[in-house]
């Protein structure tokens, strides 16, 4: 049996996730600033426009709060939209809609509302990008009740998180780190990036790789350090993250961050 490999960057795993799964399911859709036409500040989404139409790739306003609350009412009624934040820090401007809405209606209306919701854009030290785009604001969304959260940090992983949020009944929302973008891997990987028994390392995102090569230097003073890529920020996989001893490496703020819960 024969595996057929075909190497891709990140934000062309993301694309080819969305396409999937708008051949497969009528009822997906995307929407977001430059969403459409020009194929998103990152080309996420380029060619989808022309091929699906702009009922299904839909541009909008600079307005988080408008097409946040619009891609969550079309929800409710039997859509599966992914909203893309041209910049996580944007999505603030929507934090209410996420809140209030999104991560509530189905525990408000009594399990009458489903709300499949995928909200996903990047975020994180970027290049040539001021403080504002730089962000990490995974601890702001983590403590809104009803959310899932996820974080991709490699092609494979980044279209897997992708379509399998696309196809939850859940509300996601999918952090991607524009540092990553440009990523390019053909090889599964799975949450324990390397084996270890000296001490635990929990990690995502972007810092998997600074993470990877101070390793180098740990394994060559004598430890044996093991490495774990978390994908799931909530709920946390505690199975597998669960340890004793442990090193908290992350981008997000040290005072109520994911590493701040995470040692809970």
């Amino acid at each position: 049996m024969y595996i057929l490999w075909h190497e891709l960057l990140l934000f062309e795993a993301l694309r080819e996730s969305l396409e999937e799964e708008m051949d497969r399911d009528p009822t997906v859709c995307v929407m977001g600033e430059d969403a459409g036409h020009y194929g998103g500040s990152y080309k996420v989404t380029k060619g989808l426009a022309p091929k699906y139409g702009d009922l299904r790739v839909l541009d909008t306003p600079i307005a988080e709060n408008a097409f946040t609350g619009m891609g969550i009412g079309a929800a409710m009624t039997g859509l599966r939209p992914i909203v893309e934040g041209m910049n996580m820090g944007f999505l603030l401007l929507a934090f209410n809609q996420i809140s209030n809405n999104c991560g509530m209606l189905h525990y408000t209306s009594g399990g009458q509302f489903k709300i499949p919701i995928v909200i996903r854009g990047p975020g994180g030290v970027g290049r040539q990008l001021g403080a504002e785009h730089s962000q990490r604001l995974e601890s702001y969304f983590q403590s809104i009740p009803g959310i899932q959260m996820v974080a991709c940090s490699t092609p494979y992983n980044a279209k897997g998180l992708m379509k399998v949020a696309i196809r939850s009944d859940n509300h996601v929302i999918q952090f991607e780190n524009v540092l990553l973008y440009n990523l390019k891997e053909r090889i599964p990987d799975e949450e324990m990036v390397r084996p270890g028994e000296h001490v635990t390392i929990l990690t995502y995102s972007r810092m998997r790789y600074h993470v990877m090569q101070a390793v180098k230097t740990l394994v060559n003073k004598g430890y044996d350090p093991e490495v774990i890529d978390i994908r799931s920020l909530k709920p946390f996989d505690v199975y597998t993250i669960g340890t004793h001893r442990v090193l908290i490496v992350e981008e997000c703020m040290r005072t109520g961050g994911i590493g701040a819960s995470l040692i809970m």
